[in-house]
């Protein structure tokens, strides 16, 4: 079944630091990246003054494709823990370090091995499509791999006929599933907790304070089918309301012609938003949508890693074969 949560209460992350201590450990974080020929990935949740020390910000395709990229002998990865296993399956021979070893992911953890294996055991034959939030396990049991930005092209991409096990995010397959018209197409019941706790009411109460405002509401969120209801009664004009992934709503903010955009992910992403696309409005849609996981990483963290070289991110060879074959389609097909 899945997991309900109650409204998220508003959570900014660690204690801000001063801004002269800010700056001194950036300073020192770029050094020693220097010193360890490193290259710093940082997702788009992470907190600003990470994402400012950061080589590439993006999201979890974004940060896969520059894993896979990087000549970098050292990846450090700002995000959670199976973002840096992903790196370390396209970097076997690399050492990929993240600075909180325990920044998990509430919807990696929605599915275990053995629950996809009992599950693929029901439907022989069908095609398993797993989000990138899952852990190496999961991903080597998985026949694709997708993010938010390339999912429909996947979708598409597998032949009509041939049915198809989504997980674990049930909003963004539900989407998926409806948008699409693939009706042979069965659900894992996950949620991400962050997304799955922004509440409509609030995203419609912030649209009409701020009448004309875009809209842009990520397909992970637990939202999405009442307010595509609204969209579609009128509650929320068809031409300011966007479901997009997280990398979709960066390219849309930058083209939309409104002054005022609401964003309806976790809110790390207004930091991004605010600093290529300047001289718009960015609101959070829900101010409680902070993933907690995300923000244990922070500029103190990042610079212990890079001195010390730990922790480090170790995958089983044998389950980063198979779950690189996942990881490669991924790669391979772009929205």
């Amino acid at each position: 079944m899945i997991r309900s949560h109650a409204p998220l209460p508003v959570f900014d992350g660690p204690a801000p630091l001063p801004a002269g201590r800010v700056a001194a450990l950036q300073e020192e974080v770029r050094r020693l990246a220097r010193e360890r020929d490193a290259v710093i990935l940082a997702h788009n949740y992470q907190v600003p003054e990470v994402q400012d020390v950061a080589d590439f910000v993006g999201d979890s395709l974004g940060l896969a494709i520059e894993a896979a990229r990087t000549p970098a002998p050292v990846i450090a990865m700002c995000g959670v823990y199976f973002m840096a296993e992903t790196a370390k399956i396209l970097n076997m021979e690399r050492t990929v370090l993240i600075p909180d070893e325990t920044a998990g992911c509430s919807l990696a953890d929605s599915i275990t091995v053995e629950q996809l294996r009992a599950w693929k055991a029901e439907h022989p034959g069908a095609v398993v499509v797993s989000y990138v939030n899952t852990t190496a396990a999961v991903k080597a049991e998985s026949d694709y791999c997708v993010t938010s930005g390339n999912a429909a092209a996947v979708i598409r991409a597998i032949p009509p006929e041939r049915p198809i096990l989504f997980l674990p995010d049930v909003f963004l397959g539900t989407w998926l599933k409806k948008s699409l018209g693939r009706d042979n197409m069965e659900l894992w019941m996950g949620e991400c907790h962050v997304h799955a706790g922004i509440r409509p009411a609030e995203v419609l109460a912030r649209q009409a304070a701020h009448p004309g405002a875009e809209v842009l509401i990520h397909p992970e969120c637990g939202c999405t089918s009442q307010l595509v209801w609204a969209h579609g009664s009128g509650r929320l004009p068809a031409e300011t309301t966007h479901v997009l992934s997280t990398e979709g709503m960066v390219k849309r903010a930058a083209a939309s012609p409104a002054g005022t955009v609401l964003v309806a992910t976790e809110t790390g992403l207004l930091h991004r938003l605010r600093k290529e696309t300047p001289g718009k409005t960015f609101l959070a849609a829900d101010e409680g949508a902070v993933c907690r996981y995300m923000k244990q990483i922070s500029l103190p963290k990042l610079r212990d890693t890079l001195r010390d070289l730990r922790p480090r991110v170790d995958v089983e060879p044998a389950i980063a074969d198979r779950a690189r074959l996942a990881i490669d389609r991924m790669l391979a097909i772009r929205a």
